[in-house]
C-alpha cells in the first residue's frame, strides 16, 4: 500500500518537501572544498540562462534538510538562483570556456554556413537546444548557419530571434573571458561574420 499523500489544490505536502530534500542530500557528491571548481566571486555559465556570478557556496536548511547550495545571479535577467551542489555540474553549470576553445568557436563561425533543406520548424527547434545546450561550439554553429539571412529580405522574424539569442550569449561569455565591453566583442564579431 502506497503512503504518498495527494497534496491539497497541486501544492507539494510537507512530507513530500522533506523526503525530496532527503533525497538530494543523499545524492550529494560534490562538496566546496573539495576540489571544488567554484568558487564565490567566479564567472560561471548556466546552459539555460547564459552567464552569471556565484555569490555564495553555503549550507541551506530546506524543508529540515541541510544542503549545500550555490547561488547565482545573473544581473542581465535579474535573476538569483539556488541550486544543490551535488547537483551543478549535472544541471549544465560550468566555467567560462577558455581562449582555445573561442578560437576554435571564431573558426566555425567563419566557415561556410551549413544549407538544411527541412522544415523550419524542425530547424529552429534544433537552433534552439543548441543555444540552450549553452556549448560555446554549438552556438557559435548556430550564428554560422543563420548569419546569411538575417540581414536579408530572406530571414524570418524567428530566425532573427534565434540569430540575437545566439550572438547574445556568445558575446556575453567572450565579453567575460576577455574582460572586455560587450559592444566591443559583438562589433568584432560582427566584423568577423561580415568578412566571412
Amino acid at each position: 500500500m502506497s503512503t504518498f499523500k495527494t497534496p491539497p489544490k497541486g501544492g507539494m505536502t510537507d512530507a513530500m518537501a522533506r523526503s525530496a530534500a532527503a533525497l538530494t542530500a543523499t545524492q550529494a557528491d560534490t562538496h566546496a572544498g573539495d576540489d571544488d571548481p567554484f568558487q564565490e566571486g567566479d564567472s560561471i555559465v548556466y546552459a539555460a540562462h547564459g552567464v552569471g556570478r556565484v555569490d555564495r557556496i553555503g549550507i541551506d536548511e530546506i524543508a529540515g534538510t541541510k544542503l549545500e547550495i550555490i547561488q547565482i545571479s545573473f544581473p542581465g535577467n535579474q535573476m538569483t538562483l539556488r541550486i544543490p551542489l551535488s547537483k551543478a555540474r549535472k544541471s549544465g553549470l560550468r566555467k567560462i570556456v577558455t581562449r582555445d576553445i573561442v578560437e576554435k568557436a571564431m573558426s566555425i563561425i567563419k566557415g561556410k554556413p551549413h544549407v538544411s533543406k527541412g522544415m523550419w520548424a524542425r530547424r529552429a527547434v534544433a537552433y534552439q537546444e543548441k543555444i540552450n545546450s549553452g556549448d560555446l561550439i554549438q552556438i557559435a554553429e548556430v550564428l554560422r548557419d543563420l548569419r546569411r539571412n538575417v540581414d536579408s529580405l530572406d530571414g524570418s522574424f524567428s530566425e532573427r530571434k534565434l540569430f540575437e539569442a545566439a550572438q547574445e550569449r556568445f558575446v556575453s561569455e567572450v565579453a567575460v573571458l576577455e574582460n572586455k565591453d560587450p559592444t566591443a566583442v559583438l562589433q568584432a564579431l560582427t566584423d568577423t561574420m561580415k568578412a566571412a
